[in-house]
């Protein structure tokens, strides 16, 4: 929770200026969806129709489906912030109709994020040991962790390992159990169990029309390319150059939002593949923004307290950042403090 204090005339002016966008469309959000599932849904006739060609070919396929599940994994991610319609009821059917396609419980996600963006870039939250792409240690807190906790500290957060190998494992097996999820969250659990049900009729249904190793190709391969890109975005969207996380109760709402999130600076194209969640730091000034107001809500932001933009070949390097140095108030990479680690 952002501590009491007395307001910014700055603060309260980007907000209201973000507030002002903070309207759904009815109009431009079913244009989406249609943008989204409509060639997503072809993508996956294409690659169904090319296994009996060649499974080159399907592989191929399987980076702009992938792309497009990532779309429709923006469309979810509206709807969970009940941003994307004015209905609260079809924002959730939207969001349930979704998770078939990004594998991904609709309520469970849901509160899960929430608790994010109440608490996003906080050193004073710690280290939740399932959340290893938003959350940061501070150089002080790692080097006092025994010599085999560190090492799993950094395994995990290898950029092979967080960004290539465990984001399929996240989306295919880890969220097919509600393994952080508290008792007391009924509804969020029973999402678990409604989304497997339902994922096992669709696939069952598929197999029994077109094999086993056609569905599990057509997938398993799109899934991969989407966990990929989708969690590499996640990472630097408060992981960055640049990129400021605070504790000690110095927290505040609207800093860690414009210097603790990033405006990624995407290609046209890119940006609207990634639904302008490369405007990141608009989105936790104020997450009732659809995600097609962003890029406006950003410019009128720009004009009462500008920001710098993240470049592609920087967000391609701000993975390696995984610590926060309280010395140099920056973001630092493991081997950047590596000589400080006392030997075992």
């Amino acid at each position: 929770m952002e501590p009491r204090s007395t307001p910014d005339p700055i603060d309260s002016e980007l907000r209201a200026a973000a507030a002002s966008f903070a309207r759904p469309s009815g109009r431009r959000s079913l244009l989406q969806l249609a943008t989204s599932f409509g060639p997503f849904l072809a993508g996956c006739t294409a690659m169904y129709v090319a296994c009996g060609i060649s499974p080159w070919l399907v592989l191929a396929l399987a980076m702009p489906t992938g792309a497009f599940m990532v779309r429709v994994f923006i469309v979810q991610h509206d709807c969970g912030h009940g941003s994307f319609f004015a209905s609260r009821r079809a924002n959730t059917i939207v969001g349930r109709l979704c998770s078939l396609c990004t594998f991904t419980p609709f309520a469970n996600w849901r509160r899960q994020h929430a608790q994010h963006h109440a608490e996003w870039n906080n050193l004073d939250r710690g280290d939740r040991g399932s959340d290893i792409y938003s959350s940061c240690l501070t150089v002080r807190a790692y080097l006092a962790l025994s010599p085999r906790r560190r090492f799993a500290h950094r395994l995990v957060r290898h950029p092979l390992i967080a960004n290539f190998l465990l984001p399929p494992l996240v989306f295919v097996l880890l969220y097919r159990v509600p393994f952080d999820t508290p008792r007391a969250w009924v509804r969020e659990r029973r999402s678990v169990l409604f989304t497997n049900a339902s994922l096992v009729a669709l696939f069952a249904t598929l197999v029994l029309l077109l094999g086993w190793r056609d569905v599990l190709l057509v997938h398993l391969s799109i899934m991969v390319v989407a966990s990929i890109l989708g969690v590499w975005l996640f990472t630097l969207q408060h992981r960055f150059p640049g990129a400021q996380w605070s504790g000690r109760g110095a927290w505040r709402y609207v800093d860690a939002a414009m210097d603790g999130s990033s405006w990624f600076d995407l290609p046209l194209v890119l940006r609207w593949f990634t639904g302008n969640i490369g405007f990141h730091h608009v989105h936790h000034l104020n997450q009732r923004i659809p995600n097609y107001r962003l890029p406006q809500a950003h410019e009128a932001a720009q004009k009462v307290r500008a920001v710098s933009p993240l470049g592609l070949r920087a967000g391609l390097a701000a993975p390696r950042l995984t610590l926060w140095d309280e010395t140099s108030s920056r973001l630092v990479r493991f081997c950047d403090v590596a000589r400080l680690e006392t030997p075992a």
